[in-house]
């Protein structure tokens, strides 16, 4: 759906982290393991060679993938990442107080109670820790919501039709897109939660078609 540009949207969170060295990080819903390999690749370059991820995913099938991906890596063999199994909505295996950074990257829209998932992000981070969610979003120029909402109803279904034989799913990832909160929305569900945000509290990418939400436990 997203022609690639995914991967330029990682990039640009985790810039936007900016983590400072010795950084740990709980990349929940981190399925196949990009944002943790990023994150620790950006700490590597940074020369960094204490910072942590500790991915959750419930799905176990998608966390077995991202551990296949970091299987044999020095970050396994140095302890660097650990991977469990777990709902986002409940982290009951993790203190409080006990990460830099969260993160959660095109999978919160798939959580039944998003406000659920944010408290526990406030609950599991350091004071000082970092929220940042980086989902599809609202596009806000009306010319171009009315483009993209074209393209999402009646493009990418039918793509998935043709391409991947599996119409049914392409219908469900567009409709988990509008159900999801607005911008707005979702930024003040951030703030209901105890988190600081800054300005309006997200930052858009590509007209809105995501956006970077951001807030920080004082």
């Amino acid at each position: 759906m997203s022609m690639g540009i995914h991967r330029l949207w990682k990039d640009h969170l985790m810039r936007s982290m900016a983590p400072s060295p010795g950084a740990k990080l709980i990349d929940v819903a981190g399925g196949t393991g990009d944002i943790a390999q990023r994150f620790l690749s950006y700490q590597d370059g940074n020369g960094d060679a204490a910072s942590s991820v500790h991915m959750v995913d419930i799905n176990p099938e998608m966390l077995g993938e991202g551990e296949k991906r970091f299987g044999g890596s020095q970050w396994l063999r140095d302890g660097r990442i650990d991977f469990t199994v777990g709902n986002a909505e409940n982290l009951e295996f993790i203190e409080d107080a006990s990460f830099d950074f969260y993160t959660i990257a095109f999978g919160i829209r798939n959580c039944t109670h998003p406000e659920k998932v944010v408290r526990e992000a406030y609950r599991v981070l350091k004071p000082g820790g970092r929220f940042m969610c980086l989902e599809f979003s609202r596009v806000e120029n009306p010319v171009l919501a009315a483009v993209y909402d074209l393209h999402s109803f009646y493009v990418i279904p039918k793509l998935g039709e043709l391409i991947a034989n599996d119409r049914a799913s392409y219908e469900y990832l567009v409709e988990s897109i509008r159900r999801f909160p607005a911008q707005n929305e979702f930024a003040q569900i951030i703030r209901d939660a105890g988190f600081t945000t800054i300005g309006k509290g997200y930052e858009n990418l590509t007209f809105g078609t995501v956006a970077i939400h951001s807030g920080y436990k004082f």
